[in-house]
């Protein structure tokens, strides 16, 4: 596998039209308009992930990246989209849609755990270990690691792997309608967490 590193923008070219993109960030934090965007992973499934980089003060115009995320003809993988995705409508200002997410997939096949993390994941469906060592590194750091790199290629590398071994189980049982519908509603659901609706089930009765 080769990391590719870019500064403020994707060159142009790289991915083949229509082709299903992974998709990943990094943020210094987890509220999204506080902690700012600090990388954008991305990877077709092959031998090469792309890492686009931003630094502190950008303008985020980034139009060769923006255009690849906002591309209503390819489909976008996630690994819990909904963080994704708000972070990406707030700092680049568009809708990374159509979705894919490997977590809501898991969430309704593997209902006989709990653990739907990336790294149970992988193990689980494609037999090999993830390292999640920097997880909470410094990502607004003026020159990322070797580590930091490949922890953040490797958050994109298995999402194409996972969606087939996935898909296999939602056509299994009979969810594959119900993924979709989910999939579907995230972009809204990424809008309603940026319009001060994070926690509340604004469909509950109460």
């Amino acid at each position: 596998m080769t990391v590719h590193l870019h500064e403020e923008d994707l060159p142009p070219g790289i991915f083949a039209t229509g082709q299903s993109i992974a998709v990943d960030t990094e943020t210094m934090g987890l509220l999204t308009p506080r902690d700012r965007l600090c990388v954008v992973q991305l990877s077709d499934g092959g031998t090469d992930e792309h890492l686009v980089r931003f630094a502190p003060g950008s303008d985020y115009a980034a139009p060769n990246l923006r255009q690849l995320l906002a591309d209503p003809d390819r489909l976008k993988l996630y690994h819990f989209a909904r963080f994704d995705l708000a972070a990406i409508r707030h700092y680049l200002n568009v809708v990374a849609a159509p979705v894919y997410c490997t977590k809501i997939a898991s969430r309704l096949v593997r209902t006989y755990t709990d653990r739907h993390g990336l790294k149970e994941l992988v193990r689980e469906l494609l037999g090999q270990e993830l390292s999640k060592a920097q997880q909470s590194s410094d990502w607004g750091a003026s020159n990322l690691s070797e580590a930091q790199k490949d922890y953040a290629a490797s958050d994109v590398r298995f999402l194409h792997a996972m969606k087939a071994e996935l898909d296999l189980r939602l056509h299994r049982e009979g969810r594959m309608a119900l993924a979709q519908s989910c999939f579907d509603f995230l972009p809204a659901r990424a809008e309603l967490d940026l319009a001060g609706w994070p926690e509340v089930d604004i469909f509950a009765h109460v």
